[in-house]
């Protein structure tokens, strides 16, 4: 029997970009429909049924944002994973992007071969339910939500939120094999503090791909934050090759955690979005 090839919709409206695109992944054993215009692209998740989409912000009628708004506020596509494609690099844009719904987010120029691992990477999360981070192998998505909810107006616990930034600008200068190593010895120091300072019940997982959260105990919150922020401000120059050290260090794009916390989850809030939106607020 033939394997059935998943399905990928391009909505591209640079028909170079496009023809390559297609002639890419065609070779790498998909299926692929491109489009060059955001309602075209709407009707074709409707039609296609595609198991993933790669989209770009900018297109002739509308754009990305409003086809992904769309695309999620229909429950026939509301589950289809968005790769947004695009040469908007701001951090505004990006969360524009995730609080749509988006999956990941590549700017332009791109690495094809980063992307085609985005996109595997992607699928992969959906055939398990989203509940690991390929890179971190930390728990995210309906997981982190669930755990979110369940602290909501506990006594006695906090959060802490890890924020790495600019996390884009290192991954154009350094590629994705780098990036995803920053990552994973992010989440690993972030693992061996809460070892020290923590206890065996607290939480970690991703809020995004470059974001932490963790659940702790409030009695132990300013000791392992203390410790988490003295050493990721350490260790953030040694990501970058010695050459790069001393130019990357006044550059504003360089890499830079910051970190937030909520001391007590009692009688603030009543959604897990509610949450979220504050913690974005506070590393602003």
């Amino acid at each position: 029997m033939t394997d059935i090839k998943p399905k990928i919709l391009i909505i591209e409206d640079d028909l170079d970009v496009a023809e390559m695109l297609n002639a890419y992944f065609r070779v790498q054993g998909y299926e692929v429909f491109t489009v060059n215009w955001g309602e075209d692209g709407v009707r074709s998740c409707q039609t296609v049924h595609p198991d993933i989409v790669i989209l770009d912000i900018r297109l002739p009628d509308i754009d990305g944002y409003e086809v992904a708004r769309r695309v999620r506020g229909d429950r026939r596509t509301a589950d289809i994973p968005i790769i947004f494609l695009t040469e908007k690099r701001d951090r505004a844009d990006r969360m524009q992007g995730l609080e749509l719904g988006a999956d990941d987010y590549i700017t332009k120029p791109f690495d094809v071969q980063e992307l085609r691992l985005r996109v595997r990477n992607a699928l992969k999360r959906v055939h398990q339910g989203s509940l690991t981070n390929p890179i971190t192998g930390l728990p995210e998505g309906a997981v982190v939500d669930e755990k979110l909810f369940e602290v909501i107006g506990k006594e006695g616990l906090s959060l802490l939120f890890v924020s790495i930034e600019n996390m884009d600008a290192f991954r154009e200068a350094y590629g994705f094999v780098a990036s995803d190593d920053v990552l994973r010895a992010i989440s690993f120091m972030i693992v061996n503090t809460m070892r020290e300072a923590g206890r065996p019940e607290d939480f970690l997982g991703h809020l995004n791909t470059a974001d932490f959260i963790l659940v702790l105990s409030q009695s132990n919150l300013a000791s392992l934050s203390e410790k988490l922020r003295a050493r990721l401000t350490q260790s953030v120059e040694y990501f970058y090759p010695v050459r790069d050290r001393d130019q990357m260090a006044k550059n504003e794009l360089r890499l830079v955690s910051k970190l937030a916390e909520i001391a007590s989850l009692k009688d603030q809030f009543t959604t897990v979005d509610q949450i979220k939106a504050e913690l974005m607020r506070l590393v602003e």
